[in-house]
């Protein structure tokens, strides 16, 4: 058992603290809990949202083909290179969707740019369910791919500044 947590925690080690800490979570969960997670992390979602009087330094708001409705990717870049993000979505976005939004707000937040970049896309399988990725591989990549994205425009500008 010793050995088995000692592995466990050495391959979570290449994600960041608090995600992984919900790819364990979610890992050591049954099919059928681990989706009912998903919907509560789903229902989490609005939290996420950009609040009134929030400034961003980059807001990225668009409907892209991979998504049922419009989203909007709001960075905030600290002082020290953390990046916190806020998303929000359109009424259409589908539950999947919607959870990896809570999750990768919570997993990824104050992250450095060179930190979040490095964040490897294999753990969305690990936290969803190898079927949930088959059916639904667009939906469970595309909020991650989003906020790397909004960090490299960000990035990009800072060094034309």
């Amino acid at each position: 058992m010793v050995i088995l947590f000692f592995f466990l925690s050495f391959f979570l080690m290449s994600y960041p603290k608090k995600l992984a800490e919900i790819i364990s979570l979610m890992e050591g969960l049954p099919e059928m809990e681990r989706r009912e997670t998903l919907v509560s992390y789903a229902d989490q979602a609005r939290k996420q949202e950009p609040r009134e009087g929030e400034a961003f330094d980059l807001e990225d708001i668009r409907k892209d083909e991979e998504c049922t409705d419009s989203v909007g990717v709001f960075l905030k870049v600290d002082e020290a290179g953390g990046c916190h993000f806020r998303i929000k979505l359109g009424p259409q976005v589908q539950t999947l969707t919607r959870a990896m939004t809570t999750i990768l707000c919570k997993g990824l937040n104050g992250l450095t740019l060179e930190e979040l970049q490095a964040v490897p896309q294999d753990f969305v399988p690990k936290i969803v369910g190898a079927e949930l990725v088959r059916i639904r591989s667009h939906t469970v990549y595309y909020i991650l791919t989003r906020m790397k994205s909004a960090a490299m425009v960000w990035k990009k500008r800072q060094v034309r500044e």
